[in-house]
């Protein structure tokens, strides 16, 4: 699932490819998913969108926004993938969304397991992504230690690692991809508790998301999420689904996978140690 590295180049193709582009047809899901959370009607979309020319593009946490003309926006998130193609090629059958654009090209939007779309001339008053709108990107100099320190008090001295990393939105972007890395930088079993972590530990953390975030983001995201065409991201993940039982790259020990908190963790157990 795209988190906060891939949709930065997300946002990024869009203003490099999409931007000037006019919005020709709506066609609804072929598809339906009862786990795709719309804003709206989405039959209204055709209305709404048609003849719209894209403009730029924003992202904030686990959301990415085009942004047309006449104050209309199509926001989508958290499990929603995005592909570019030509008309003159094969078409997806499957899909939850299709904008056709005034160059023979189209934009297809999918689910996974779950997904946001939303398309709207007002306000989206989704609560996550007013969340990650108004939250500090861990990308910014404004998310220092002293903020990172201020989450971490607020948060149950009981949670996880795993979860105060990837719960609430506390850190808009952060799911339970991206933070695998970031704790096996920090040295941090995502089993630990928060009360666990001495200060050099929570010190730690603080630095990884910083770097690790960086990192991804400049390499274009991990090598396990694709982009507007598909390909891969440059980022070579160290704890993955594709170096699960393969050796660590510090201590050499098998890299591990456990399902943990309604979702899969990946870890070494020399170098993050319960």
């Amino acid at each position: 699932m795209n988190e906060l590295p891939e949709n930065q180049r997300l946002r990024r193709q869009i203003e490099e490819i999409l931007v000037g582009k006019t919005i020709t047809g709506v066609f609804n899901a072929t598809k339906p998913h009862k786990f795709l959370f719309w804003f709206g009607d989405p039959l209204s979309y055709n209305k709404l969108l048609t003849g719209r020319r894209i403009e730029s593009s924003e992202s904030y946490g686990m959301f990415v926004d085009l942004l047309t003309d006449e104050h209309t926006k199509i926001s989508v998130g958290d499990g929603t993938n995005l592909r570019y193609g030509t008309i003159t090629k094969k078409v997806p059958d499957s899909y939850q969304l299709l904008l056709t654009l005034d160059d023979n090209s189209y934009l297809v939007f999918s689910a996974g397991m779950f997904g946001f779309i939303a398309a709207y001339d007002g306000i989206y008053d989704e609560m996550y992504y007013q969340k990650s709108r108004n939250s500090i990107s861990p990308l910014t100099d404004d998310f220092d230690e002293r903020y990172f320190d201020e989450l971490f008090a607020k948060s149950k001295s009981t949670l996880s690692a795993k979860l105060f990393l990837a719960t609430e939105q506390r850190i808009p972007g952060i799911g339970n991809g991206v933070l695998q890395d970031i704790l096996f930088n920090a040295g941090v079993n995502p089993k630990r508790q928060l009360k666990s972590l001495s200060d050099a530990e929570k010190s730690a953390m603080f630095r990884s998301v910083k770097t690790t975030l960086k990192e991804m983001t400049a390499g274009g995201g991990r090598d396990t999420e694709t982009d507007l065409f598909g390909n891969k991201g440059g980022y070579k993940t160290i704890l993955s689904k594709n170096t699960v039982n393969t050796p660590c790259p510090v201590c050499g020990n098998i890299i591990v996978k456990e399902a943990f908190s309604g979702g899969a963790i990946y870890y070494c157990p020399s170098c993050q140690k319960m």
